[in-house]
């Protein structure tokens, strides 16, 4: 029997591209859903998010009972999760986007306005661009991957940076413990790459 995939619909998210990338990367079951009762049994779960970062957040927990089922669901029984973009910024404590917004506070940090040194550089962060990982993970290999944003992930400990990018400087790329991984990036627009990630996090056993 397949793995059900619970792909969370919280009306910010890039859903149907995401949705099609997982079934290319051989998903056998996508739920795309905003019913806690599904994500409460899913097998795995994935979160993405396009927007800023307090109408995602305030969107994704206006959906009675859906934090506390993926609280419960990849906090206490570890089913492995992927946040992805915005997805993957609401895992921080707080982010500082048109004022500050409380995260879900699973992985320490603050989402903040990207600063280049550079002032040619150009905000927001858009293309393709290196991901270069910190320490050997089972997810994340080097290659170029889609972003697009214009804030980032300033995680709070250093052990959970699982990967940067260099836009001006070095940013996150991706965060993660244990069985919670989140990437800046876009894999469902980073073609190759995208889908060997997709599929690495299909097989992924943390």
């Amino acid at each position: 029997m397949s793995e059900t995939i619970a792909l969370i619909d919280f009306g910010a998210g890039n859903l149907h591209s995401v949705h099609n990338a997982l079934m290319a990367a051989g998903a056998g079951n996508v739920e795309v859903t905003d019913d806690p009762s599904i994500v409460a049994r899913a097998d795995r779960i994935i979160l993405p998010g396009v927007g800023a970062f307090g109408a995602c957040r305030d969107a994704l927990v206006g959906i009675e009972g859906m934090v506390s089922a993926m609280d419960r669901r990849v906090r206490e029984q570890a089913v492995p999760f992927l946040g992805i973009c915005v997805g993957m910024q609401m895992l921080a404590d707080t982010g500082i986007e048109y004022g500050a917004h409380d995260g879900l506070g699973w992985i320490g940090g603050t989402v903040q306005a990207i600063e280049p040194a550079d002032e040619m550089i150009k905000i927001p962060h858009m293309g393709w661009n290196d991901v270069t990982p910190t320490a050997g993970h089972d997810l994340l290999e080097p290659g170029e991957a889609y972003y697009l944003h214009g804030y980032h992930f300033a995680a709070a400990n250093p052990a959970d940076i699982l990967a940067t990018t260099d836009h001006g400087g070095s940013l996150v790329s991706a965060v993660g413990r244990d069985n919670i991984v989140g990437v800046q990036f876009h894999p469902e627009k980073s073609q190759a790459y995208g889908l060997a990630f997709l599929q690495r996090f299909l097989a992924w056993k943390p």
